[in-house]
């Protein structure tokens, strides 16, 4: 009789040690996916600030670029206006 009573009190012992260790293991698996949500949710976040700070550059950029290339536009319309002008001079002193 003692030894079933030990081996019922055996096999309850390890019944709530098992149980006892996967309800820590249920805690650490929350912890973690609370964890993980937290670290996607900064890193959603700070790749949101980084990409809108890459986009105002890159209109700085480009608004830039494009003062550059019509300024430069506007100088070599008039170079070729003068350089027209010129020849235009030149074929009529010559048609004369």
């Amino acid at each position: 009789m003692k030894s079933k009573l030990a081996g019922i009190l055996a096999a309850a012992l390890l019944c709530s040690a098992s149980f006892a260790l996967s309800q820590d293991a249920v805690k650490d698996v929350d912890k973690a996916a609370k964890d993980t949500g937290h670290a996607t949710k900064v890193a959603a976040k700070d790749t949101a600030e980084g990409t809108e700070k890459v986009a105002d550059k890159t209109a700085d950029a480009t608004k830039t670029a494009a003062k550059k290339t019509g300024h430069a536009v506007k100088k070599g319309a008039k170079a070729t206006g003068k350089g027209v002008e010129k020849a235009a001079d030149k074929t009529a002193d010559a048609v004369k």
